[in-house]
């Protein structure tokens, strides 16, 4: 697949580059799995002086070896003799770069905790030293959350406030993705559409390996991820595994739940038989895999909230491939796409409306995005879309069967909106199915 998209992010890392002429630069790149970030760089750094250090989990003397190889080979900075520790090979770096210019990537920058912890106060104190007289453009990539926050934005720890440049690579947008597909099937219809979005929800390789192998309708789609060599039937585990570690049993335990429709506190607490609140904190806050969801303007204390995956692809693998796993190492992977067949409909229900949510703030023309429901949960209303300085914004009813669409129902829920907080606000009324995609 040809590189799409991500202008702006090359234009940032451009500029960067180029400010590095003049003054030293780090970058911190963060992004999930597989969404593309070492392309971006290498795309954005075409032509120019660069090297990229993979940060595997290898002794320190290893990756040393292995660093000093790559040195040589593409930036020809010459390390004489062996060195066995990375404080003595990154003050080489940063003493070459005080006479010239060139970018140092290093990939999966979080796994130097599992090499050495101390790595970090040792770039601190050579980059402190240095980086005033030096032309370095550093940048730091990683794909592990809460590593990556912890080692840049917590106060106690060393890198904090290094950094000069920080942002997240995000899955593609859906207009991006509209145009992939288009480029691969001009023809495709409204449901495989959806399907793409529900399995890679933006994420570029996800995509890539879909449209690379000519899975341009549902079935297709479908069928590729029970395929017997399928890269999709371990991908959840390990994204999930490299951010757990020793506590995953009980937070795939808890995102099963949710992705099944167990969405509220208290439901997960019943089927755990204990409190989750801390696990669920977690997932929430440090992790970024799931997102608390509140009906839109409720007060932040409002107990009337329900837990979602965030991340489509994590939303999909724990909904119908993670519970089935006996099925995937038994090979009976027919009965695990026949599984996949009967909860698709019910399941894209709520896929739909995060489609329509997510465009509606990638419009640029609201700046409040969300559900709305009452306490009793009597009356639901799929979208709300807000624009807080115009006062503007839509109702929206989502379904994917536009026969079921009832616009006066929507005006009927609309008028149970709390007047306190909706008053200020013209909402349009709409009614979305699968056809309007």
């Amino acid at each position: 697949m040809r590189f799409y998209n991500r202008e702006m992010e090359i234009g940032i890392l451009q500029q960067n580059e180029e400010q590095a002429k003049r003054n030293a630069v780090f970058t911190v790149l963060m992004g999930r799995r597989r969404v593309g970030k070492t392309s971006l760089v290498i795309k954005a750094l075409e032509g120019k002086p660069f090297v990229y250090l993979f940060v595997s989990k290898d002794s320190e003397a290893m990756l040393c070896k292995k660093f000093q190889q790559t040195l040589s080979e593409q930036l020809g900075i010459e390390i004489y003799g062996q060195l066995t520790h990375f404080h003595d090979v990154f003050e080489v770096i940063m003493k070459e770069s005080v006479g010239r210019h060139f970018t140092v990537v290093f990939d999966e920058f979080q796994n130097f905790y599992k090499v050495n912890p101390a790595i970090f106060s040792e770039m601190q104190d050579i980059w402190d030293r240095y980086h005033r007289e030096s032309h370095i453009n550093l940048i730091a990539m990683g794909s592990i959350r809460s590593l990556m926050k912890r080692i840049f934005e917590d106060k106690n720890e060393p890198l904090y406030g290094r950094p000069t440049s920080k942002f997240t690579l995000l899955p593609f947008t859906i207009s991006v993705l509209k145009q992939i597909f288009g480029d691969y099937q001009p023809n495709y219809k409204n449901e495989d559409l959806l399907c793409l979005y529900m399995i890679t929800g933006g994420v570029a390789k996800y995509v890539e390996l879909l449209m690379d192998a000519g899975c341009y309708t549902k079935e297709k789609m479908l069928n590729y991820v029970c395929r017997q060599d399928s890269y999709f039937l371990s991908e959840g585990r390990d994204i999930v595994n490299q951010e757990f570690g020793d506590e995953s049993n009980t937070y795939f335990s808890i995102l099963q739940l949710i992705a099944g429709g167990m969405t509220r506190r208290s439901e997960i607490d019943g089927a755990m038989q204990k409190d989750m609140g801390t696990f669920i904190q977690n997932l929430d806050s440090n992790y970024n895999i799931i997102t608390r969801l509140k009906p839109l303007l409720a007060k932040p204390n409002s107990k009337t909230s329900v837990y979602e995956i965030t991340d489509q692809f994590l939303r999909f693998w724990f909904r119908f491939v993670w519970p089935y796993q006996a099925l995937v190492e038994r090979q009976q992977l027919s009965l695990l796409r026949q599984n996949m067949g009967k909860g698709y409909e019910q399941f894209t229900g709520r896929t739909l409306e995060q489609y329509f949510q997510q465009k509606a703030m990638e419009s640029g023309l609201y700046t409040m995005v969300g559900n709305w429901w009452d306490r009793k949960g009597e009356n639901e209303i799929d979208m709300i879309a807000l624009n807080e300085f115009d006062h503007t914004g839509v109702a929206a009813e989502i379904k994917r069967n536009p026969k079921k669409l009832s616009l006066s129902e929507l005006e009927t829920k609309v008028k149970v909106l709390p007047v306190s907080d909706f008053t200020p606000y013209v909402l349009k009324l709409q009614t979305l199915s699968i056809e309007d995609m």
